[in-house]
């Protein structure tokens, strides 16, 4: 830091402002000492900065999976805002969700150095006590059901479920059949209860529920049971890559989307737009709740942060061509083939409808 003054011209105490990016320097000499930094490749001493500041600049990611869509797209979110707040992310996955292997992620988070964590819980366990946060850290959980006692930010998981099941009914299809996510799955479950209640609300009789596990292979297997299924006109998917799977499977079972049945996904990975026929999903906002997760927890390392609850990030429906009124109610139009003749006398697809 001397070096740098005595080329800079300046004094030790303005290039530590400087290097610190604090304001009260001028734009002339914040670019000399810039400079002089660069000629002798000076860099700042993290590990000092952390010990004279009592911060690392350094957030912890727990997460139990990384498997799925859902937590990757939440686990990017968080590390592009942490990153946006001049903080780096330090992952740690953990493979068997227990309260052993909990303490153990949090002791070697501490000895990592960072300042506060976030969890990513898609299954259920804070809910049902099998695992509780080491007390005296900062934390915010993502995706969780884990009420007054933590900070938590997700989607809302029923909210985006009702949406998808009354577009449905709108379309006047007697009852939506559900592709649920697996059991010890929050989000799976948050979903396939707004389902039946929503179809209950609407005086529906919920069919049968057929469970799958987030993958495109347990969607297309549960697809091809789904297809034998003469009285099924439509289905609500708890994501979209098992409605992949379901929308092969219907496919290859003859049953043609949408004209005979209706497919809805949850999610809106980039992908949903390019499926055959792109699909119609509920969106979620990852980066709302990544930012949300950094702010909050940033928030609560100065103490003026969001006090423990829930805050729910809202979901939109986005409409494209898999979702269609049920057969016999479309005023009689013949809707066996959806293609249309182009002005070369060739059949052309429809155009895609997207809000």
């Amino acid at each position: 830091m001397a070096d740098v003054a005595r080329i800079a011209g300046v004094s030790s105490q303005t290039v530590s402002r400087v290097s610190n990016g604090f304001p009260g320097v001028n734009e002339e000499t914040r670019r000399q000492v810039l400079a002089a930094m660069r000629e002798l490749g000076y860099r700042p001493n993290s590990a000092a900065r952390a010990l004279r500041r009592g911060e690392f600049r350094t957030l912890g990611v727990i997460t139990f999976s990384l498997s799925t869509m859902g937590n990757i797209r939440t686990l990017e979110a968080i590390a592009t805002s942490a990153a946006q707040h001049g903080y780096a992310v330090t992952l740690l996955p953990v493979a068997v969700p227990t309260q052993d292997e909990v303490n153990g992620a949090f002791s070697r988070l501490g000895e990592l150095a960072v300042d506060a964590v976030i969890v990513i819980m898609e299954i259920h366990l804070l809910d049902a006590a099998t695992v509780s946060l080491p007390p005296g850290v900062q934390v915010v959980v993502a995706d969780s059901d884990a009420g007054d006692r933590y900070t938590v930010v997700d989607t809302d998981q029923a909210g985006g479920a009702r949406d998808a099941v009354r577009h449905l009914l709108d379309l006047g299809h007697d009852t939506v059949w559900h592709l649920a996510g697996p059991e010890d799955s929050f989000a799976a479950q948050r979903r396939a209860n707004a389902w039946r209640s929503t179809l209950a609300e609407a005086g529906a009789v919920p069919p049968p529920l057929v469970r799958g596990d987030w993958s495109a292979e347990s969607g297309y297997r549960a697809g091809l049971r789904l297809a034998e299924q003469q009285d099924c006109t439509a289905v609500f998917a708890a994501n979209d890559q098992m409605a992949l799977g379901l929308l092969r499977a219907l496919h290859e079972r003859g049953r043609k989307v949408p004209d005979d049945v209706s497919v809805i996904g949850f999610d809106d990975i980039p992908e949903s737009a390019s499926f055959l026929p792109p699909l119609t999903t509920i969106h979620q906002d990852f980066a709302e709740v990544g930012r949300l997760c950094v702010e909050g927890v940033i928030g609560k390392m100065r103490q003026d942060g969001t006090a423990h609850g829930t805050t729910l990030v809202p979901t939109r429906l986005v409409q494209r061509r898999s979702t269609a009124p049920r057969p016999e109610r479309r005023g009689g139009q013949d809707l066996s083939d959806s293609s249309v003749v182009g002005p070369e006398g060739g059949l052309q697809p429809p155009p895609v409808v997207e809000r």
